[in-house]
């Protein structure tokens, strides 16, 4: 496999990289500021003024594949843009390419009626307003996604919902304007075709955002982290996507490209790492030899750039491999980068943490809040165990049959 990048996709990495140097690294600091000083669920002047100057450029939408209203990239030619963006925690939302709003758009353009499209389509992809995505819950163990117990029944022509959802990324947000709710609809189905999508408004009677939820410490102000209240909220029966009970049939499309975005975001977080760890290898003097000199330092960077190198590449073939053979082929490859890609980064963000001593905890440099959110991906996208489940089945199919494997 040629991996090489296209004319095409080398120029628009250096389109992205030099709006990265010349505007978002500079914002960051501003960012920071500004939620302090501005209320921190307020949206930011500074990060709507990268947005108009990213879609000013054309750097916008560049996510979206296999659609008129994106840029037209595959997966495979969209990773390394994902990656340069991963580099900053402003990155993705500057070209209106971050999550959970670039899984929602997909649903709504894969599955979304034309009123869907007019209502949140469209203004999410303008970067007018944002949304979230209701499906762990704090009641049950979430690892295993049948087991959702929030409700939406049928009565005449609304659903009727009740329940409660956390880690509900951006809820807490004023610009997040609707949710795709994800909940039991047909309990006595087949144990995959119980739930169903649903598009909630955010304003709809009966919707509360109760808390924000940190990690480690964190609160992401504006975008936020939140445990929202469902309790008899009823929207049209139209709001269900694609149909009753097929809400697993679309977390399988919609998952699959949102893994190579976080994916190569992780290989961007590594790479910023690493080149922190090796400026300060070489500007930090200790008994009288440069950091880089002493003790296994060296060997660190060297590790760090190998293991970079090893997630990239597997990253790149999954994403080959979506766009060539399907999602659904490509399952085990998709499992094996989310694997990998967040620890890796773990492994190379404390290694760059270790290097920078007390400075390396400390907000002063990106490092501290990169590690935290390393760490957060082992879990957001599914724990470290299904994955390795998952890869482990599809191995063990290619030997015993498949009817051996059901209920293991």
């Amino acid at each position: 496999m040629d991996f090489a990048y296209s004319p095409k996709v080398q120029e628009l990495r250096e389109r992205v990289q030099a709006f990265m140097d010349a505007h978002v690294y500079p914002a960051e600091k501003v960012f920071h500021k500004q939620v302090e000083e501005g209320g921190r669920w307020k949206p930011t002047a500074v990060v709507e003024e990268l947005k108009a100057k990213a879609k000013a450029e054309g750097l916008w939408n560049l996510f979206l594949p296999d659609s008129e209203k994106g840029f037209g990239l595959t997966n495979l030619e969209y990773a390394p843009l994902a990656e340069i963006m991963g580099t900053s925690g402003l990155g993705s939302e500057a070209f209106n390419c971050s999550a959970p709003d670039t899984g929602n758009m997909e649903v709504l353009v894969r599955y979304g009626n034309e009123e869907h499209k007019k209502q949140w389509l469209e203004p999410l992809l303008r970067g007018e307003i944002r949304s979230c995505f209701g499906m762990t819950e704090p009641g049950v163990a979430s690892s295993d996604a049948t087991n959702m117990q929030a409700r939406a029944v049928r009565e005449g022509d609304e659903w009727v919902i009740n329940g409660r959802k956390w880690w509900t990324s951006g809820a807490n947000d004023p610009r997040c304007k609707v949710m795709i709710f994800m909940g039991l609809t047909n309990p006595d189905a087949p144990r995959h075709a119980q739930h169903s999508m649903i598009v909630v408004p955010m304003d709809a009677p009966g919707v509360t955002v109760l808390r924000h939820l940190p990690v480690f410490g964190y609160d992401d102000a504006p975008h936020g982290h939140a445990e929202v209240l469902l309790e008899n909220v009823r929207v049209p029966y139209e709001n269900v996507l694609l149909g009753e009970g097929r809400g697993f049939e679309i977390a399988q499309g919609r998952l699959g490209p949102g893994r190579i975005h976080h994916c190569m975001r992780s290989i961007g977080a590594a790479e910023r790492a690493l080149r922190l760890m090796c400026e300060r290898a070489m500007s930090r003097t200790a008994f009288g030899k440069p950091l880089g000199r002493l003790g296994a330092n060296l060997d660190h960077i060297a590790e760090s750039r190998i293991e970079i190198n090893m997630a990239r590449l597997l990253t790149l073939n999954a994403a080959h491999m979506m766009d060539t053979v399907g999602n659904k082929i490509a399952s085990s490859e998709i499992a094996q980068i989310k694997v990998v890609a967040p620890n890796m980064a773990l492994r190379v963000i404390d290694r760059a943490i270790q290097i920078h001593g007390g400075a390396g905890v400390s907000d002063d440099f990106p490092l501290a809040h990169m590690y935290a959110m390393q760490r957060t991906l082992r879990l957001a996208d599914g724990p470290d165990e299904v994955h390795r489940a998952a890869i482990g089945k599809h191995e063990l199919g290619k030997y015993v049959p498949k009817e051996a494997l059901r209920g293991h």
